[in-house]
């Protein structure tokens, strides 16, 4: 009894998935506000108009509430009771009370000298109320309302959460639509629904939504099972991948070939010398690939701190002109080893490449994948069309678009070619509701649209030589409706006899 009491607390924490290391990639929640950063000690975060380090993040538990302090540095935030109705004092009405600006005696040089002596923002928030003169006068919902409000303007609350493809979803959705395709995410939940995304699979994604679907994809398979990922251009785009913070051992199973080789694979025609020429300007890619990946993070803390920027990049210049400085003859072979290193490195990620381009193309060969997913920005029906013959039957297949009449093609090419069954084209209708005692409603600002899916499965064909000019399927379909006439007719005489 003894040694169970001694140290109960450290014992939750131990778990590595639960505590949040440094270089994890975490999400900062401030309301309904989120922004993915990766963890790293000293670097100045911007988020919502507040600076911080994340150094005393480390070695917390995924969903801890902490309060910046000042000098950026982030407290835990301590669990306070608050107090119950009874001891609150309200009014019936809001009737009389006028907005006239003259209710709260605390003047903005008040509020900004308090900010200049430290005091925190619970306790700005506490002399407000009580040197407001209309507070005791408002209505409990009132009340409410009104701290909530001065606690979102004057306590910095963030609560770091652990990654996840809801999260993600609702954050590329609220703060860059345009990188998703303007893909919400109850439209992503359905396509991994309709794609039957599960461990084991064999998957076949072409998407350029920041990688955001392979990530979910990647999620709810857990590392079990192989992802083929299709890409235009010179590389894949994996921004929102990348956030997830996914193992190396996920990696394994992540294969990718580009779009542009799909063709002299589907011909016969794809040998290992079509890749020997790309070597130099995918790895360029990728390295650009991962600058863009840094660009775009950095683009995010610029648009949040354009203020602050001149100030933070100061002593980095600073440093790293102390550090230039001495010794400029002692620095060339130290280039020299680095331009060697950097080649040699080049040369093995260039042949790294390749090889997973190789196995790529042997996995699609094979012709059984277990589904295909499909969300980009190009057109979907030649994509869908050369696709599904990388596809096994009875699979199902998911193309999503931000508008309906690509799919609606798509729709029509698909019953043309054969093959499918259970063609569907459905958009799902999103509304927010707000749940409090005694006000529960609609939310009055809801989402427009979150896109449209075209969704089926794939089904073995009886002429298996489908051209692209689709010409001998709309024939064999028009013998199949020439023939069902003469089997009803047959069917008459005995029937009657």
């Amino acid at each position: 009894m003894e040694d169970s009491g001694e140290q109960p607390s450290p014992q939750p924490l131990q778990p590595a998935d639960h505590c949040i290391r440094d270089g994890d990639f975490v999400v900062l929640k401030r309301e309904d506000v989120f922004k993915a950063v990766q963890v790293q000690r000293r670097k100045k975060v911007t988020f919502e108009k507040q600076w911080f380090y994340l150094d005393n993040v480390i070695g917390h538990s995924y969903g801890t509430t902490f309060e910046v302090t000042s000098g950026g540095s982030l407290q835990p935030k301590k669990k306070q009771e608050e107090p119950t109705s009874e001891t609150k004092e309200a009014g019936t009405d809001n009737r009389n009370i006028i907005d006239d600006g003259k209710s709260q005696k605390l003047t903005q040089d008040d509020i900004k000298a308090l900010k200049d002596k430290g005091i925190k923002g619970e306790e700005i928030v506490q002399q407000l109320i009580e040197n407001s003169t209309t507070f005791r006068d408002k209505t409990e919902f009132a009340q409410d309302k009104y701290i909530k409000k001065k606690k979102k303007k004057y306590e910095a609350i963030i609560t770091v959460v652990k990654p996840s493809t809801r999260i993600l979803s609702i954050m590329y959705y609220a703060r860059e639509p345009g990188k998703i395709n303007h893909m919400r995410y109850d439209t992503l939940a359905q396509m991994l629904t309709l794609g039957n995304i599960r461990a084991g699979n064999k998957m076949i994604v072409m998407e350029t939504c920041a990688g955001l679907v392979l990530g979910a994809m990647m999620e709810r398979m857990g590392g079990f099972g192989s992802i083929i990922q299709l890409y235009p251009g010179g590389g894949p785009v994996r921004a929102a991948t990348a956030c997830f913070g996914f193992p190396k051992s996920f990696l394994s199973g992540l294969y990718e070939f580009p779009l542009n080789k799909v063709d002299s694979l589907l011909n016969g025609t794809f040998s290992a010398e079509m890749l020997s020429s790309e070597p130099k300007e995918s790895a360029s890619v990728e390295e650009s690939n991962g600058a863009l990946e840094e660009k775009q993070a950095a683009e995010q803390e610029n648009e949040d701190s354009m203020a602050e920027a001149p100030e933070s990049n100061q002593p980095e210049e600073q440093e790293t002109a102390e550090i230039d400085a001495p010794d400029p003859e002692y620095k060339e072979p130290k280039e020299k080893d680095s331009k060697k290193d950097y080649i040699q490195e080049k040369q093995r990620r260039q042949e790294e490449q390749k090889k997973r381009h190789l196995e790529a193309a042997a996995l699609l060969s094979e012709r059984n994948a277990d589904g295909l997913i499909v969300a980009s920005r190009f057109h979907p029906t030649p994509l869908l069309l050369s696709l599904l013959d990388f596809v096994a039957p009875s699979r199902p297949f998911v193309v999503y678009c931000q508008y309906k009449e690509p799919l609606l093609e798509s729709y029509t090419k698909l019953r043309e070619r054969g093959g499918v069954i259970n063609l569907r084209l459905s958009e799902t209708w999103l509304r927010n509701y707000q749940v409090l005692p005694d006000r529960s409603h609609p939310k009055l600002l809801m989402s427009g649209g979150g896109g449209y899916l075209l969704s089926g499965f794939t089904v073995a064909m009886d002429n298996p030589k489908a051209d692209t000019s689709l010409k001998p399927s709309v024939s064999t379909l028009e013998s199949q409706e020439t023939e069902e006439p003469a089997a009803k007719k047959r069917k008459c005489p005995q029937s009657g006899s």
